[in-house]
């Protein structure tokens, strides 16, 4: 398995899309895999799930499992594949159920 670690983040931070905004938390989780950027992972319950439309898209991770993938709906029209969730994560990486990470390209987390 790929070295990982999954850290609680307290910090405030806002998530917006396309002038939408998405939510709020200070309950984020930063998990580090290997030599990767850190990716932070917000809880569903942070999250305006409206906003967001669940794709066929499916991808799998040896070392979190099967990937499933959101849509977020904006004023300016629907930023495809922008999140993504594990929903039933392999043991070792448990504490990223229920949680959402979003592409930096496409969600501004601050």
């Amino acid at each position: 398995m790929a070295y990982i670690t999954i850290t609680p983040q307290d910090r405030r931070l806002t998530i917006s899309a396309g002038g939408t905004a998405l939510g709020e938390t200070s309950r984020a989780l930063e998990l580090q895999e290997g030599s990767y950027p850190p990716m932070l992972y917000i809880p569903r319950e942070d999250v305006t799930m409206d906003k967001l439309v669940k794709t066929d898209r499916q991808t799998t991770c040896p070392h979190k499992g099967l990937c499933s993938y959101y849509s977020i709906k904006t004023a300016n029209g629907l930023l495809e594949n922008a999140v993504w969730s594990y929903e039933n994560p392999i043991p070792e990486v448990a504490a990223i159920a229920g949680h959402l990470a979003f592409y930096p390209d496409k969600v501004t987390l601050a």
